[in-house]
C-alpha cells in the first residue's frame, strides 16, 4: 500500500493493469448477459402457452440483478472489487445452468427462481465498469467506463448470433433448443469469475481507499457543511440516479417484447437474434467515443443526447411495419445508443459525486433502482403489449424519454 501511496506512476500503471483485467472479464460476462436478453421472453413464451407474461423473465432476471447489486456493493465496500464481483459472476453462473435444468425438466418454478439467481450476474457485468475508475482521474473517469463497456460488445454481439449453434447443442443433450444459450451464459459467467478471482491483484479498489487518508476526508467534510459539498454530491446523486432509471426502463420494456413482436410476425429465430445482437452492439459498441464526450463536453449534455435519441428509437419502433428488418434494426440501433449515453453519463456523475470510502456501497445501491427500473419494465411490458400494442409501447417509451431534459435542467439550475 505504502508504495502506491508514494508513487503516483504505480497508480497509474495498477489503474491500466486493472482496466485489462476489466476488459478481459467483460469479454466473457457480455456473453453471459446475452442469452437472457435474447431468449428468456421466448422460453417462457413456450413454458407457459401465453404472451400476457412474456416480460416475466425480464422482470425477474432484474429482480434479481437487485438483490445482488446491494449484495455484491457491500461485498466490494468490505473486500474490495476482486471478491465481490467474481461472487456476483459465479452465481450468475449457476443460475444460467439452473434455466437450462428447468427447460430440461419442463419446470416454470425452477425457470423462474434460477432466472432470479441468473440475474447476479447480469447486475455484476454492469457494476463491474466501476472498478476500471476506482484509480481513474477525474478526466479519465467516463472514457475508463466507456472501455469496460466496448469490451462487453464483443461477447454480447456473438451470443445472441449463437442462439442457433446452442440450440442444436442443447437438442443433442437433450435439453430443449431455447435452453442452450443458457448453457453458453453460465460457462461465460463462471469464466468472467475466475478472471477476476485469478487477476484483479492487488485490488484497486482498496487501493484507492488506502489513499484517502483519515485527516483529508475530515477537511473535506467540513467544506462540504461550510460551502454546500456535501448537498451538490446529494444533487449529483439524484440526476446520475434518474439518468441511468429512466434510461434503464425505456431500453428494457422495448428490448423485451422485441423478440416476441417479431416472432408474431413471421420472423424466424435466427432473424431474432440478429437484430438483438445488433441492438446489443448499439448498447456497448459506441461506448469508446461516448466516454470521451462525456469527458470532454459534459455529463449533462450527454445526458440530453440520450433522451433525443430514445425518443427517436420510440418514434420509429412505433411507426415500423412489422415485417420489415430494416426498420426494426434501425429503431433497436437507436434504443441502444440512447441506453449507451445514458447509462455512461449518469455513472460519470456518480463517480464523481462519492468518495472510496463509501464509493462501493453507494454504487451498489443505485444499482438496486436502476435494476428495479428495469423490471418494472420488463414486467410491464408484456402487460402493454397484450392489451393495446407493440406501437403503444414503443410511444410510452419514447414521451418518458423526454423525461431527461427536465432532470438535465433542473441538474444545471440547482447547480448555478
Amino acid at each position: 500500500m505504502s508504495g502506491y501511496s508514494s508513487s503516483v506512476e504505480r497508480q497509474q500503471q495498477l489503474y491500466k493493469r486493472s482496466l485489462l483485467v476489466v476488459v478481459l472479464s467483460q469479454i466473457f460476462g457480455g456473453a453471459g448477459l446475452a442469452a437472457g436478453v435474447t431468449v428468456g421472453a421466448l422460453l417462457a413464451q413456450d413454458m407457459l402457452g401465453t404472451d400476457r407474461y412474456a416480460g416475466i423473465p425480464a422482470a425477474l432476471l432484474t429482480l434479481g440483478s437487485a438483490a445482488s447489486a446491494l449484495l455484491v456493493g457491500r461485498l466490494s465496500q468490505r473486500f474490495g472489487r476482486r471478491l465481490g464481483l467474481s461472487a456476483g459472476f459465479l452465481a450468475g453462473g449457476i443460475g444460467a445452468f439452473g434455466v437450462a435444468a428447468s427447460a430440461f425438466v419442463n419446470n416454470i418454478w425452477l425457470l423462474f427462481a434460477s432466472l432470479l439467481i441468473y440475474g447476479a450476474g447480469t447486475s455484476t457485468n454492469l457494476q463491474a465498469r466501476y472498478a476500471g475508475t476506482d484509480l481513474a482521474k477525474p478526466n479519465q473517469r467516463a472514457t475508463a467506463i466507456s472501455i469496460a463497456m466496448v469490451a462487453t460488445t464483443f461477447g454480447a454481439v456473438a451470443g445472441p448470433n449463437l442462439v442457433d449453434a446452442m440450440g442444436r447443442i442443447a437438442l443433442s443433450v437433450g435439453v430443449p433448443a431455447l435452453g442452450g444459450p443458457f448453457l453458453l451464459a453460465g460457462a461465460a459467467f463462471l469464466m468472467a469469475g475466475l478472471v477476476l478471482l485469478i487477476l484483479l491483484r492487488p485490488d484497486p479498489f482498496l487501493i484507492a481507499r488506502s489513499l484517502e487518508s483519515p485527516v483529508r476526508d475530515r477537511q473535506m467534510d467540513t467544506a462540504g457543511r461550510v460551502e454546500g459539498g456535501h448537498a451538490e454530491n446529494k444533487r449529483k446523486l439524484i440526476v446520475g440516479s434518474t439518468v441511468m432509471i429512466l434510461t434503464q426502463i425505456v431500453m428494457v420494456a422495448l428490448m423485451t417484447m422485441t423478440p416476441v413482436h417479431m416472432m408474431h410476425h413471421g420472423h424466424s429465430l435466427q432473424e431474432v437474434g440478429l437484430v438483438i445482437s445488433i441492438h446489443i452492439g448499439a448498447m456497448y459498441l459506441p461506448s469508446l467515443v461516448t466516454g470521451i464526450l462525456v469527458d470532454k463536453i459534459g455529463r449533462t449534455a450527454m445526458s440530453y443526447a440520450s433522451g433525443a435519441v430514445l425518443l427517436a428509437a420510440g418514434i420509429l419502433g412505433a411507426l415500423a411495419p412489422a415485417d420489415s428488418m430494416a426498420a426494426l434494426i434501425i429503431a433497436l440501433t437507436l434504443l441502444g445508443i440512447g441506453w449507451n449515453f445514458g447509462l455512461i453519463s449518469g455513472t460519470a456523475i456518480i463517480v464523481d459525486a462519492t468518495s472510496p470510502a463509501t464509493r462501493a456501497k453507494t454504487q451498489g445501491k443505485i444499482e438496486v433502482l436502476v435494476a428495479l427500473a428495469g423490471a418494472s419494465g420488463g414486467a410491464l411490458s408484456g402487460m402493454v403489449v397484450a392489451h393495446s400494442s407493440y406501437a403503444v409501447l414503443s410511444l410510452a417509451g419514447a414521451i418518458l424519454s423526454l423525461l431527461l431534459i427536465p432532470v438535465g435542467l433542473w441538474s444545471r439550475k440547482a447547480g448555478g
